[in-house]
């Protein structure tokens, strides 16, 4: 997931904008795949950060 926050990053996103960009993707998932939902859940939860607090502002 880190990989993906840097990607964003780099394309001009701010650290807050990056994680918030990747919580859409996975609730936009979660609702075109909800069968799916707990491994989305875990697989984002995984290499997420765990509280807003750990996104550096």
């Amino acid at each position: 997931m880190q990989e993906l926050i840097k990607q964003l990053m780099a394309e001009g996103l701010t650290e807050q904008q990056a994680y918030k960009a990747v919580e859409i993707i996975k609730n936009f998932a979660k609702d075109k795949f909800p069968i799916f939902g707990g491994a989305i859940d875990k697989l984002f939860d995984k290499y997420g950060p765990k509280e807003e607090d750990d996104i550096m502002p």
